[in-house]
């Protein structure tokens, strides 16, 4: 699919009655697009039309379009105000559309909640309307929309609002992933609206086939666009080294080779406008700015814990393995096969990445390390583009550290420094950006300290440099000439029956089948017994309670669709037995801690309770303030959904010889030796529509994909194996003498060996 097929028909003849949006066609030249109540007009000169942006009478260099966006972006920033350049530093907090769908409270009309205010589901909320006129924000986190047509008039709002204050500088509105098939997913928080639905990254990866992936970063980067969306808080590259990690499963795996190809296909098909939708260098109206993260990688936090919470704040290298986890970044998203190069944005992780400073010594967070950041990224690695730092990391920490809000993520910079102090550290490393902020008092604070310290002359000078590279993935996309969008048509690309039908084929090609003793491909119209999955009181990722559930964990309308459904094994001819690998705990238990214990526990990948007896007596890092010794030998952890495994098991008894079919869906590797000989067969997925899994059983579309990672032998081994690692565990043999290794995969007729197991698997 060739992203050159960018129309705007017809609306130069008439207003967008909404936002009263007028529009302006230039022959030769963009389309211009501006709103009634902004108070921009129309410039004439040599022939053709420019948005008086600043509405100064006169064409500045920053509103000639005919300019390069690197010229444009340098005028601009240099006509800012320290305050507005701070603002433009500043990325938003999660916003959702209306926003009584959003994780923050959001009132209207001057306090009143959404219900009460009589507001429209695409007004602006008192805080968006505080932050982009007091904090001069132009960065929005986007997540919930309730529908295409309400986030495109949400744009045109916010747009409309942007262009009439100030220097007229527009939106960038901004997404994390929305195209999983569970659109609940964390770090999602529910896309909402009709949109085209894909394997998670996982699954894409699976596939071994980063066509796939550029095909997926082009229609998304399509359906962003219509939904107002111009820059993706993705990819997520980190190579998971550690299977624990409950990031796990946003990655491409844990092999870099496929990380960096997938990452480039991706990043290619997001970035790249072609045809009249080009405006220089492969950007244009049909790009989408990417901010590949993590650097310099994310997935050997100590123990498999995640650096969200302070309890796993530390990225640990025992395997010496630092330089191998670059490799996507390095070999992948700065080193595009697109006209565009490399991605537009990068965003560092949470974690300190220990001991791994060897200029200055530091262990601090990944944006605060100037050696990281300045040395390695910008000097070494030569990346001019905007370095964001994930969200909330200038904050003060919280209270409970096993809850993500409130309280900030400052790792190694907890005391000593003020929140203004963090944000100048953070610039003189080398940071352009601050993510989840939505205050530019400590911004502008921090100027002043590097003033006091370096002098004015200096600190403009830097201020400008961050403008620059922020404004240029502005300027390159054409939101300066037109940000603006028309409802129905947005309608009709977000979700649209092609780009439906292109993700339900990537969902095919995502499933991996473990085992097959001879049961698959079924015959339609076979009985099948499906139990219920039964899961006891929970908390999410966020540290919120999730009440206990008894429920069926496929639709059974689709599967009447292809079998007849029975609740009683003695009729059925096959059992359809819907797991998840384990849910376990994320490394610490406040209920430990509160014992007398460090707080310390495993996460465990195996359902049956599991002891750490392999662990290491004497963590890797560790903080005297906190615990030094972070070590969990020893103690023990249940995970939450081990009633999954009695269900294989209590099925395979019931039905007394007939074939127990397991689908199991994997945030993170498993112990399947746990439930695997009781199993037929096993398909593997990473979030797909039950449709998928039941074309493959049966026999509708025969399975392709691949493991992107190795599934453990054992606890044993997990423990074992190095965080910074890949490739370093015992694998599960199953019953039919087949190991689950990175690259394994059965079609019908046995373990596939192809192209891309000759490419990736082959003497690793």
């Amino acid at each position: 699919m060739k992203k050159n097929g960018w129309r705007l028909k017809g609306m130069d003849q008439h207003s967008n009655k909404k936002a009263a949006v007028r529009y302006v066609r230039n022959e030769g030249g963009p389309l211009l697009g501006y709103s009634e109540t902004s108070g921009v007009s129309i410039l004439q000169q040599d022939g053709f039309a420019f948005k008086d942006l600043n509405k100064d009478g006169k064409l500045d260099p920053y509103e000639d379009w005919r300019l390069p966006p690197r010229v444009r972006a340098r005028d601009l920033a240099s006509k800012m105000t320290i305050e507005q350049i701070a603002g433009l530093m500043l990325y938003s907090s999660h916003q959702a559309i209306p926003g009584n769908m959003g994780w923050f409270p959001a009132t209207y009309a001057g306090g009143r909640n959404f219900e009460e205010s009589g507001a429209a589901p695409s007004d602006l909320s008192d805080q968006q309307l505080d932050f982009l006129t007091k904090d001069h924000i132009r960065h929005i986190l986007i997540t919930r929309v309730q529908s295409p047509e309400v986030a495109a008039d949400w744009n045109n709002n916010v747009q409309a609002f942007a262009e009439g204050i100030g220097l007229g500088i527009p939106a960038n509105n901004s997404s994390d992933p929305r195209h999983g098939s569970d659109t609940s997913k964390e770090f999602n928080a529910g896309a909402g609206g009709t949109i085209s639905m894909w394997p998670e990254s996982m699954g894409l990866a699976a596939a071994f086939d980063p066509e796939i992936a550029r095909e997926y970063g082009e229609i998304a980067s399509r359906e962003y666009r219509a939904l107002g969306l111009a820059t993706a808080l993705s990819p997520q590259v980190d190579i998971s080294t550690d299977p624990r990690w409950f990031r796990f499963g946003m990655t491409f795996g844990e092999d870099p080779r496929l990380a960096a190809d997938m990452a480039r296909a991706y990043i290619d098909g997001f970035q790249t406008s072609e045809g009249e939708a080009e405006i220089a260098d492969g950007w244009g109206y049909a790009s989408v700015n990417a901010m590949v993260k993590h650097w310099p990688g994310g997935g050997s936090g100590e123990a498999g814990r995640d650096a969200h919470f302070g309890y796993g704040k530390y990225a640990v290298y025992p395997g010496n393995n630092f330089e191998e986890h670059l490799i996507p970044f390095t070999e992948g998203g700065f080193r595009l096969s697109g006209k565009t190069s490399k991605a537009s944005a990068v965003m560092p992780y949470y974690t300190i990445s220990v001991d791994q400073d060897s200029k200055n010594g530091e262990n601090v967070g990944n944006s605060y390390n100037a050696y990281l950041i300045d040395d390695l990224l910008r000097g070494k690695y030569g990346y001019d583009g905007v370095v964001c730092t994930d969200w909330g990391i200038t904050a003060d920490e919280g209270e409970d550290i096993t809850r993500l809000f409130p309280g900030g993520r400052c790792w190694g910079v907890e005391e000593g420094y003020t929140v203004a102090e963090r944000h100048y550290k953070l610039l003189m490393a080398g940071v352009d950006q601050f993510g989840g902020n939505n205050d530019a008092g400590p911004v502008i604070e921090a100027y002043y300290i590097g003033v006091k310290e370096h002098g004015e002359a200096f600190m403009r000078k830097r201020f400008e440099q961050s403008a620059v590279r922020l404004l240029l993935n502005m300027f390159r996309l054409g939101l300066f000439e037109n940000p603006y969008l028309n409802a129905e048509e947005s309608a009709a690309i977000v979700g649209s029956p092609a780009f439906m039908e292109a993700g339900y084929r990537a969902q095919l090609k995502s499933i991996v089948m473990l085992k097959n003793e001879g049961v698959l491909p079924l015959t339609k119209r076979k009985s099948v017994y499906i139990p219920k999955r039964k899961l006891p009181a929970d908390s999410d990722w966020m540290g919120m309670p999730i009440p206990p559930s008894e429920q069926y964990p496929v639709n059974l309308d689709i599967v009447r669709k292809y079998f007849d459904v029975t609740d009683r094994p003695e009729d059925a001819d096959f059992a359809l037995v819907c797991i998840e690998s384990p849910r376990s705990t994320k490394g610490y238990s406040k209920a430990d801690a509160d014992a007398g214990g460090n707080g310390y526990v495993p996460i465990s990948l195996q359902y049956r309770p599991y002891t750490a007896e392999h662990a290491r007596e004497t963590s890797l890092a560790g903080d005297p303030r906190d615990v030094l010794n972070r070590s969990y030998q020893g103690k023990t952890v249940t995970v939450a959904n081990e009633g999954d495994l009695d269900a294989v098991l209590e099925t395979k008894k019931r039905m007394n010889g007939k074939p127990v079919i397991v689908s199991i869906l994997l945030s993170n590797p498993a112990v399947v030796s746990e439930f695997e000989p009781s199993a037929d067969a096993i398909v593997a997925h990473f979030g797909v529509q039950d449709q998928a899994i039941l074309e493959i059983l049966t026999g509708a579309f025969e399975p392709q994909a691949l493991l992107p990672f190795q599934m453990p032998a054992d606890m044993k081994t997990v423990e074992e194996q190095f965080e910074d690692v890949p490739h370093d565990m015992e694998v599960h043999v199953d019953s039919a003498g087949h190991a689950y290794d990175f690259a394994y995969g059965l079609n019908w007729s046995g373990v596939i060996r192809d192209a891309r197991t000759d490419k990736y698997a082959v003497n690793r």
